[in-house]
Order: structure tokens, then C-alpha cells, then sequence
């Protein structure tokens, strides 16, 4: 799309956003500290609708991000197409992060699809920092609920990662690594081995904080 294309759709998506505005549900998100420029308080089903009437473009995608706008940042998410969106990109979206739900759509809607998700998955886990761990474990849960087997040393890997990140001081990390190592424990039998013996010998000297983790994982797998 060409600046002036792009600069009109963005005005059309943004008044589409006004006719489905919700002031309550908008009012709710400030309150819980979302502190968007503006927020519409659309609901996703109803922003996904939208999305579907305009095409996926790589130039409109990232100039809906860039708007300090809530539904603008969830629709990049849509509209954004996985063969443009390259790894450095990938980075700067996560850093531009400050809410949980934007991780949560990002990966569900485009990260999960990416040629190079499980290689973002692992780096992202090891990061030190609050989002990219939280896009990391929830990537890694999508990519296991796809299927997705890891080698011995991947496993190994991704078990140990997981388990430091339950202790973390953050809790969106820890509950996103309870999920992640929830779907690993759901994929097979030997999974579900593998993860009860670390979650026995992880209670030993486990905190409240830890303890409740474990217990929420366990509680999970032996469901399946």
C-alpha cells in the first residue's frame, strides 16, 4: 500500500472502531492500569470481524502497531502477513509490549505461524526480560498444543527454562510457564512421566509461591 493508502484505511478502520465503542469496557481496562493513548473497548470477536474486511498487508499492519491504540495493536496482529514479518521485526513488537493481552493475541494470531516460532520460542524463554519470557512460553505452549515434538536436548532445555521461570518474580511468567509445561505434560504418557518426576523433586523445598504452581500443573496432567 502506498503512505496515502495506508493513512485512509487506518482513518476508515479507526471509524469502524467508533461504532462499536464500549465506554465501560474501556473505563474497566484504565482502571486495571491499560493506559493507552485511547482505548475503544471493542471486544476481540468484534475486532477480528473488522479485520476481516481489509487484506493482509505487511506496511498497513505496521503502521497499525505503531498507533498508541488498543485495537489498532490488536489488529496489526491480524493483518500483519508471516512472510514479511521477519525475526528483528518480531523483537520490536515484543519490546513495544505492555500488556499481557497483546502477547496473548500476538502469538495466537501471528508468532504461532511464523517459519521460525520454535527458534523465537527458545531464545525468547532464556531473555531475561519480562515479555519476551511471557511470549516465549506462551509461543512454546501454542507450538506444543500444535504437536510440535522436541528432541532429548530441546526437552531438556525447555524443562530446565520452565522451571526457573515458575520462581520468577513476575506473575504473568510464571503462569504462562505453569501453561507451557501444562502442554508438554497433555502430549504423551512419557511427558507426563518425565514432568512428575520433576515436579516430586521441585516440591521438596518449594515456597508458597512455588508449591502453588506445581500443585496447578499436577493438578492439570493427571486430568488427562
Amino acid at each position: 500500500m502506498e503512505n496515502i493508502q495506508i493513512h485512509d484505511t487506518i482513518r476508515d478502520i479507526k471509524s469502524q472502531f467508533r461504532l462499536f465503542m464500549n465506554g465501560v469496557i474501556s473505563q474497566s481496562m484504565r482502571e486495571k492500569g491499560m493506559g493507552y493513548k485511547l482505548n475503544f473497548g471493542i471486544e476481540y470477536p468484534r475486532i477480528k470481524e473488522i479485520a476481516q474486511r481489509y487484506p493482509k498487508d505487511h506496511q498497513l499492519a505496521q503502521a497499525l502497531w505503531k498507533e498508541n491504540i488498543r485495537e489498532c495493536k490488536i489488529m496489526a496482529t491480524l493483518l500483519q502477513p508471516v512472510d514479511t514479518f521477519y525475526p528483528e521485526i518480531a523483537e520490536i513488537w515484543v519490546e513495544d509490549m505492555q500488556y499481557p493481552e497483546l502477547a496473548e493475541y500476538a502469538v495466537m494470531n501471528l508468532f504461532q505461524y511464523l517459519p521460525y516460532a520454535s527458534e523465537s520460542a527458545f531464545c525468547w524463554m532464556a531473555d531475561g526480560r519480562e515479555y519476551f519470557q511471557l511470549c516465549g512460553f506462551l509461543l512454546m505452549a501454542r507450538l506444543l498444543m500444535k504437536k510440535m515434538k522436541l528432541n532429548e536436548r530441546a526437552e531438556a532445555e525447555f524443562l530446565d527454562q520452565a522451571f526457573t521461570a515458575l520462581e520468577d518474580e513476575s506473575f504473568r511468567v510464571r503462569k504462562s510457564a505453569v501453561l507451557a509445561l501444562c502442554k508438554f505434560g497433555l502430549q504423551s504418557r512419557d511427558n507426563r512421566k518425565t514432568l512428575g518426576k520433576m515436579l516430586g523433586a521441585a516440591a521438596k523445598n518449594a515456597g508458597p509461591e512455588l508449591a502453588g504452581c506445581l500443585d496447578e500443573i499436577k493438578a492439570e496432567i493427571e486430568m488427562a
